[in-house]
């Protein structure tokens, strides 16, 4: 039992513990919570209260368009209007998320993996709306516009790859100050404050399909990264702008996603197929007619 009264602790972790007499009466951390869940697998961070970062694996069958899924009753599926927010009681009391957090804070409840790629089942739909999946974003102009665009399009790859893996961070990134210092420095919510507000978003997605119908076991490998401000993004602003390599949203979140070699070896997601978003301002009393923001492959 950890000193935290989680006996969760990794092997890794365990094995230290053992090796070194320090730390003779628990090891304190940080303690990885691997959070696997119907629709997803997550990483939860104690410290900020938000997930590091999660994972998914997109294809048609699991977004309920393929025959796979579709013969089975509507009863079995997600319906968002049945979800409601409620904390993972699966973390420790002291390290979690609370509605009350996210009282009057001035941020959505973001989620990280979104309802609507879990329509597959009620409980997998049910687990995307844990606190352990959400973090605080911008409301108006992000999370119910830009950012829900950017998901739009991640569930938008099934139609042209056979599986789409998408990888969701949280990030702080610096800022140049006047005095010329680059600084971290970002939101606290919650009573006492202890929810870290992101200054940015990175969605990170690797997809796949058979490279020819004569070699269907050899597959095309696409990649790509998007790192979005936390903020207001205007509808017309082109996804091209929020490109970045893999390897620095990696560097900057302390993350390995995909192997050097991988990495070489891919294609980028732009190159593979077109990186457009489609603006769709449902909270909008007159909704317009969708629009298109596209962008060029990079050189």
């Amino acid at each position: 039992m950890g000193p935290n009264g989680d006996a969760r602790i990794s092997s890794t972790a365990a094995a230290t513990a053992l090796m070194s007499p320090v730390l003779k009466y628990g090891h304190p951390g940080p303690i990885p919570d691997l959070l696997v869940r119907k629709a997803y697998t997550a990483a939860y961070d104690r410290r900020l209260r938000h997930p590091a970062w999660t994972a998914e694996h997109l294809t048609l069958a699991s977004l309920g368009k393929s025959a796979v899924v579709t013969s089975s009753s509507n009863d079995e599926t997600g319906d968002r209007s049945k979800s409601t927010f409620i904390e993972d009681e699966s973390l420790p009391v002291a390290f979690r998320a609370k509605l009350q957090d996210y009282f009057r804070s001035g941020y959505d409840r973001g989620h990280m993996v979104p309802a609507a790629d879990a329509k597959i089942s009620q409980e997998a739909m049910d687990e995307t709306f844990l606190l352990s999946n959400i973090a605080p974003q911008v409301g108006a102009g992000f999370n119910r516009h830009y950012w829900a665009y950017l998901e739009d399009w991640c569930r938008r790859l099934t139609g042209s790859f056979a599986d789409v893996y998408v990888f969701t961070i949280p990030l702080y990134l610096p800022h140049k100050d006047p005095d010329g210092k680059w600084r971290v420095t970002h939101e606290v919510i919650g009573s006492p404050p202890n929810i870290s507000v992101p200054t940015h978003f990175a969605k990170v997605v690797l997809a796949s399909r058979p490279s020819s119908p004569s070699t269907p076991d050899v597959p095309e490998i696409s990649a790509g990264a998007f790192v979005l401000p936390n903020a207001i993004i205007p509808d017309e602003a082109p996804l091209e702008s929020f490109v970045m390599p893999v390897d620095v949203v990696e560097r900057a979140a302390g993350l390995t996603l995909f192997s050097d070699a991988l990495k070489k070896s891919s294609k980028h997601i732009c190159q593979s197929t077109k990186c457009e978003v489609i603006v769709r301002r449902f909270d909008d009393a007159q909704k317009r007619p969708a629009m298109r923001r596209a962008i060029s492959a990079p050189k």
